[in-house]
């Protein structure tokens, strides 16, 4: 997929940054103007960080590794979601649990907790309990599936991570840093982007700038996920 163009990161508003009094000097090299006491981002430089982190997370695909998408905001949660879904990537959406990579082992307790009660309830196993122990244990399956359904397939710690929003995401981005998981992520006028490995300098509060950054990102995990399958192919082929 090609960048989206100038016209197209404008229309969606991905310039708009925070009030001047919000900004963090950090992100002063990303930022072209104030306007009406309003850091206007630049749209250039946010274009060249938007094709270095999706050549890199293209690359992490290619390889086989998992690109943990992470998006709690409300405005965020659907178009993640969705995304990561296509490209078939684990995504927290819902809330972050802390410790849910740094206490890795923890949460796969957690997880394999929520497939029993989902395989009891599905295989008529729990015939023998009374409805109100049914309904407590269709209540618990259905609190951690909010949680965890979108990292139920994660077995290991995932390679990179792509944020929306890192001061949203902070304890995210903190056992990241902890764990040595690269970080690609959306970064407004009010962030430090050099706690990102990767960062993109945008409007990461409205929903068409967090879906035109995001959609770009998730095409380029595609065409990384589909030269692999191009690899093994080949690979295969050669063999017989």
């Amino acid at each position: 997929m090609e960048k989206p163009t100038y016209k197209e990161l404008l229309d969606a508003g991905v310039h708009f940054g925070h009030l001047k009094k919000k900004w963090n000097p950090k992100m002063s090299p990303y930022i072209f103007m104030e306007k009406k006491g309003i850091h206007i981002i630049d749209l250039n430089k946010t274009a060249e960080c938007m094709e270095l982190a999706g050549n890199m997370l293209k690359g992490i695909a290619k390889s086989g590794k998992k690109i943990l998408y992470v998006a709690t905001k409300k405005q965020a949660r659907v178009i993640v979601s969705e995304a990561a879904k296509s490209v078939n990537m684990p995504y927290v959406t819902e809330r972050w649990l802390g410790g849910m990579m740094t206490n890795f082992a923890t949460i796969r307790k957690s997880i394999k907790k929520m497939n029993n009660y989902e395989k009891m309830l599905a295989d008529g196993s729990l015939t023998n309990i009374t409805k109100k122990e049914r309904l407590m244990i269709t209540r618990e399956k259905e609190k951690l599936e909010r949680v965890l359904s979108g990292i139920a397939q994660l077995n290991r710690i995932p390679a990179a991570m792509f944020i929306i929003d890192i001061m949203h995401e902070h304890i995210a981005l903190a056992e990241a840093k902890k764990l040595g998981i690269r970080t690609f992520a959306m970064v407004d006028t009010n962030s430090d982007p050099g706690n990102v490995d990767y960062p993109i300098p945008a409007n990461d509060d409205a929903s068409k700038s967090i879906a035109i950054i995001t959609q770009y990102i998730t095409e380029q995990i595609k065409e990384g996920l589909a030269s692999r399958a191009q690899d093994k192919a080949a690979k295969e082929s050669a063999k017989s």
